[in-house]
């Protein structure tokens, strides 16, 4: 704990920047503008030299970019392997499964963090010590996450550094979620007619170089690739996609793709990839697609805060079920039923079953948006 003189200031300090992270969180800005103001805010209070902020598909989780003021993002492959391929400690999806929303190397490993693979490959040799990760979970949708790792002369993060992460963590996914919503699912400048783009084709080699790719992946290259590390190349999605499919062909137990990115123009693509070898470490094939209403429900759901009972009844709602066949299907009276229909329109800001439809049928369309911007904020009570 800091000294008693230095207490008071701590609380002081704890305060403000949770309050302007408040703040934030009911704000309407794109991802890189709210790591920016985090980082202003978090930085001096814990005590980090070094951070990398991620984006992340909301249904999965996975990483789709990487932005950070500190790192060197051409060494960024190696950590994404190991993110793919290694059995680590305190990993984003290890904090998840703990229901915490941060954690550090020096508490899981009971002060030894050289007890983590990513610790004595990549920390330790960087000139990092202890590392601080969270992630930023917002009403269901997992929108992105980061490592905050600190100068080894500064010593382990304290009990209080890391509760304030844990209390910071849900309000920065609480601004991510929102600056999604504001974006709407198309995001601004399009027009109001139906993205019918064809699918993409990429391919990559066994070190992730592009080998193949035809004239509508040439055009997602540079459309993915805007406040996102490019390695070998190749924006961080694809690289994640095909190392995921390695890993998948491996056995490993990764999350299910595919992966949902966003282009420069604020639209969702899907990304599929598959081994073309019986190797793991063979080209992969990535097919690239814009996001339909099945793909996006997910995100859609995420965006509007919906609860878990909410979202099956929007589902089931969305499938075409009347009240008596949801409230049988799910085992609860039909009253409840209508219930959560009422919270899922009123969040969705609609009025009726058919309007509801129509909303999830236009998601990535421009006129989605309107729809997006009704989002309430909610800054109490698990973002």
């Amino acid at each position: 704990m800091p000294a008693r003189g230095s207490a008071q200031r701590w609380r002081r300090t704890h305060r403000r920047v949770l309050a302007e992270l408040t703040q934030l969180s009911v704000a309407t800005l794109p991802s890189t503008e709210v790591y920016g103001r985090a980082d202003a805010l978090l930085r001096p209070v814990l005590g980090y030299d070094g951070v990398c902020w991620h984006d992340s598909d909301p249904a999965t989780g996975l990483v789709t970019s990487v932005v950070s003021p500190d790192l060197r993002l051409t060494d960024f492959h190696a950590a994404v392997e190991l993110e793919v391929w290694g059995d680590d400690i305190a990993t984003f999806p290890v904090i998840r499964r703990t229901g915490r929303a941060a954690e550090t190397l020096s508490r899981a490993t009971g002060g030894r963090p050289d007890q983590s693979l990513r610790y004595r490959d990549q920390i330790r040799p960087a000139g990092y010590g202890d590392e601080l990760r969270a992630v930023f979970d917002s009403r269901g949708g997992r929108w992105g996450c980061a490592a905050f790792m600190r100068a080894p002369d500064r010593g382990h993060y304290r009990p209080e550094e890391l509760a304030l992460a844990n209390v910071a963590a849900p309000l920065i996914g609480a601004a991510l979620r929102r600056g999604a919503a504001g974006a709407g699912m198309a995001g601004p400048g399009t027009s109001d007619v139906p993205y019918a783009q064809g699918p993409a084709v990429l391919v990559v080699g066994p070190d992730n170089r592009v080998l193949h790719a035809d004239e509508r992946a040439e055009e997602l290259l540079g459309q993915l690739s805007a406040d996102t590390a490019v390695l070998f190349g190749v924006p961080l999605p694809f690289v994640m996609a095909a190392e995921h499919a390695r890993a998948v062909a491996a056995g490993r137990p990764v999350p299910e793709l595919p992966l949902r990115a966003r282009t420069t123009d604020g639209r969702w693509h899907v990304l599929h990839a598959s081994l073309l070898g019986r190797s793991t470490r063979s080209s992969v094939a990535v097919v690239i697609t814009p996001a339909g209403p099945a793909e996006l429900i997910p995100v859609t759901f995420a965006v509007y805060g919906f609860t878990d009972r909410e979202a099956q009844v929007a589902l089931h709602a969305a499938q075409g079920l009347s009240t008596a066949e949801i409230a049988a299907a799910m085992l609860v009276s039909p009253y409840t039923v209508q219930d959560h229909l009422k919270a899922v329109f009123d969040k969705a800001g609609v009025r009726s079953r058919r309007e509801f439809v129509a909303m999830l049928l236009t998601a990535n369309r421009a006129d989605a948006a309107a729809n997006a911007a009704v989002v309430r904020p909610a800054v109490s009570g698990g973002q």
